[in-house]
């Protein structure tokens, strides 16, 4: 399992040239389910994102969660995180998750977080979306476990 986390200050998605969902300050959170990957690593993921301290406080420093500035999410999925890159010039997604149990699990996280009193908000599941943010600061980060 694998996450790309940026602080954003807004981000969208757009399916068929219309916005689909969009939010403000917050997080985008680009998500991605591999073979290896157990149901109950979700919970562990889901704290920590809920937890994870990388918003300013009033000092300039990484001390507020999401929840601590009631910032919105945006989570995507995104299977090419799994892509294995070592070998030759073509990516490898061997590793990714068959989709009907990524959808699954990916639909499980956005559950959970919206569980622990976040606003979330979704892209598509293997729909072909474009995906734009502003990041703030830059401030990116990457999950696994």
């Amino acid at each position: 399992m694998k996450a790309v986390i940026q602080r954003v200050k807004k981000a969208s998605v757009t399916i068929d040239n219309k916005i689909f969902s969009s939010i403000g300050t917050g997080m985008l959170i680009l998500f991605c389910v591999e073979k290896e990957d157990k149901e109950e690593y979700l919970d562990w993921f889901a704290s920590k994102v809920a937890a994870l301290r990388f918003f300013e406080d009033e000092n300039g420093k990484m001390n507020k969660s999401i929840q601590d500035i009631g910032g919105e999410i945006l989570v995507v999925s995104q299977f090419t995180l799994a892509a294995d890159c070592k070998k030759g010039t073509r990516p490898s997604f061997d590793n990714a998750q068959k989709p009907e149990i990524a959808k699954s699990m990916y639909e499980n996280f956005v559950d959970k977080l919206k569980n622990s009193g976040l606003t979330v908000k979704t892209g598509v599941f293997a729909a072909m979306m474009e995906v734009s943010l502003v990041n703030d600061g830059p401030v990116t980060f990457v999950l696994s476990k």
